[in-house]
């Protein structure tokens, strides 16, 4: 369904989208309305599951253009209306105890079909990792990840540290990028090309050790 736009621009990305939503298989687009304003991308309608629901918010994310996107799309599960809450539990937590990445530190609770991940681990990645495990799970309806990074004290040189890994990547223009340190929060400002540089910088932020935090204050712009 086309929606009109406010720009020329606007009308490019609302089509570029609507392709993107096509190209992916795991996404029924039919069940998908797109709206466009300023970059802004917005999903409404209905999907199966939460790992439609995932993969129609990262295909906006690979579309040229895009600044953000919200995802308001509705998790309707049609073949699994007969998974409890105690099923999803007792899968999600074998899968949490059978994942080496994942600490033992790392509990689950299920209400209404929505997972919440509690616990503290050392890294961001064993955060992601746990959440990545239960996402898929049938009759799943969201995820909520509460699980805290551990504190540690940041070394004097975390600033520095972080804008060198910047610069490593060969998929971040890093030269727009500014990197400050409050504490153990890191913060990013400047600007990048798209949704997917910002998420990219974010992945490289969180592999310092100096970090539990990050405000990514980066404004994406298509230069």
């Amino acid at each position: 369904m086309i929606i009109a736009t406010r720009t020329r621009s606007d009308t490019k990305i609302h089509s570029l989208v609507l392709a993107e939503l096509e190209w992916t298989p795991q996404v029924d687009a039919s069940e998908i309305r797109v709206e466009v304003e300023a970059g802004i991308v917005t999903l409404t309608g209905e999907v199966r599951d939460h790992f439609e629901y995932l993969a129609a918010e990262r295909a906006m994310r690979r579309v040229h253009g895009v600044v953000a996107v919200f995802n308001r799309l509705e998790v309707t599960p049609r073949s699994a209306r007969w998974v409890t809450d105690p099923d999803i539990a007792g899968v999600a937590e074998r899968i949490l105890t059978w994942s080496a990445n994942i600490p033992g530190s790392v509990r689950c609770r299920v209400e209404a079909g929505c997972i919440t991940l509690t616990g503290q681990v050392d890294w961001h990645f064993q955060r992601e990792a746990a959440e990545r495990a239960v996402e898929n799970i049938r009759g799943v309806h969201t995820v909520r990840n509460e699980i805290t990074l551990i504190p540690r004290p940041a070394a004097d040189d975390a600033a520095e540290t972080i804008r060198s890994a910047l610069f490593r990547n060969p998929q971040i223009d890093a030269s727009r990028i500014s990197v400050s340190v409050r504490g153990n929060t890191v913060i990013l400002t400047g600007y990048v090309k798209s949704l997917t540089q910002r998420a990219q910088a974010d992945a490289v932020t969180w592999s310092s050790p100096d970090v539990v935090a990050i405000e990514n204050r980066l404004n994406v712009r298509p230069y």
